[in-house]
């Protein structure tokens, strides 16, 4: 029986990559450092480790508030420290009383540099501070080569994870029947579209769950699944309650305000 029979198909790749790793581990008594995971590959991870029964997992990412984290695949007697994740926070210093920074734009200018996403963790906004938190090993090149978002000129400054800001975020909570799972529906209920629209949304590639791109009208999804439409915002599956006796499912979902 394999183990990929519990995963999504697109995920049989991070999958293997991760039994990869804690086979390395084993091999070799050392550590394995990965890049930014996001929360469902943390999940993964977890899962694969608790599976394997002879590996330690550690996640950090700077600080509790953060969702991407930098994971730690280790023998049973090693015990990481903060500075083994070789983490680095930055500052975004900007003109703020003339134009703000958004973690859309931010994210588009640090992935125009040629970088892969697994180095950057977090993007924190809170009121005019904004910062991000990204592997060490990069350090000196953002410093060098971050000197725009947009057409706005910022520099970057290094600050201790200690001062990493918690960022303005509020959900709200909903309960309602959908007629279906497929994600077409799921966003068209979630984010008051009509279901044309919500399949060209999708079938444009404006459309992530757990934060990969799904091009698919028909996927299904699941509870825990965040979901994230571009220009609408986020939201996720919280919980799936089964079918009322009209064939609908009863479902819970919180939208990011």
């Amino acid at each position: 029986m394999s183990i990929h029979q519990h995963y999504r198909k697109d995920e049989h790749r991070f999958v293997d990559q991760i039994l990869e790793w804690l086979q390395t581990v084993k091999d070799t008594y050392s550590y394995k450092r990965s890049g930014f995971l996001d929360p469902r590959e943390q999940e993964i991870a977890a899962q694969l480790v608790a599976y394997d029964g002879e590996t330690n997992v550690f996640f950090c990412g700077g600080g509790p508030q953060v969702e991407r984290k930098r994971a730690i695949f280790a023998p049973d007697y090693f015990n990481p420290q903060t500075e083994d994740f070789d983490l680095v926070c930055f500052e975004v210093n900007y003109p703020d009383k003339f134009v703000t920074v958004t973690h859309r734009n931010l994210l588009g200018s640090l992935m125009s540099l040629g970088l892969k996403r697994e180095k950057f963790g977090d993007i924190l906004i809170r009121g005019k501070t904004v910062q991000f938190v990204a592997s060490r090993d990069i350090s000196d090149y953002l410093l060098t080569n971050v000197q725009a978002v947009g057409k706005t000129s910022v520099s970057l400054r290094e600050v201790p994870l200690a001062d990493l800001i918690v960022p303005d975020e509020q959900w709200k909570e909903f309960s309602e029947t959908f007629s279906s799972l497929r994600l077409d529906v799921v966003i068209a209920e979630m984010f008051r579209l009509s279901r044309a629209n919500a399949v060209s949304y999708i079938q444009a590639g404006n459309v992530k769950v757990n934060w990969r791109v799904i091009e698919s009208p028909a996927y299904a999804c699941h509870v825990h699944d965040t979901i994230s439409v571009k220009g609408y915002g986020r939201g996720k599956l919280l919980d799936v309650q089964g079918k009322t006796k009209k064939g609908k499912w009863r479902v819970q979902y919180g939208i990011k305000q």
